[in-house]
């Protein structure tokens, strides 16, 4: 359970793809670190990572979780690989399981995630859609 405080200063990182970039050799990592994980500087600035990428490898969820899900499935689980090479486990959404494909262009969307708790505060997040054709 985050404090409030923590809760605020942290927002930014749960609602935007705010990774870091190793000054010294240039690694992007997500979610953020304090030390690099390929040369291990402490060296590191806050990165805003593009919204595009392709969608590698995915699976279908057809059996929620035991809470907060039931209303949500089927759901697609998807690995994204974004422009910068960073890859993320995100869920896939505005797409029939059908129509899913591995190498699909993808971008990022604001979704709600689920309503938490007996007050129904609804919680949002980040989530990966097809890219549209322009």
């Amino acid at each position: 359970m985050l404090n409030v405080p923590q809760y605020w200063r942290e927002s930014k990182y749960r609602y935007r793809l705010i990774g870091s970039r190793c000054t010294k050799c240039g690694a992007i990592h997500f979610p953020r670190r304090l030390v690099c994980n390929r040369c291990g500087s402490r060296e590191l600035e806050e990165y805003k990572l593009s919204e595009k990428g392709k969608l590698l490898a995915y699976t279908v969820i057809r059996e929620s979780p035991p809470k907060g899900y039931e209303s949500q499935v089927p759901y697609i689980i998807g690995l994204v690989e974004l422009e910068e090479g960073v890859k993320i486990l995100t869920q896939i959404v505005d797409v029939f399981p059908e129509e899913v494909r591995a190498g699909m262009p993808v971008e990022m969307v604001f979704r709600k995630v689920r309503e938490a708790g007996a007050e129904g505060i609804i919680e949002y997040g980040y989530k990966f859609r097809p890219r549209m054709a322009k």
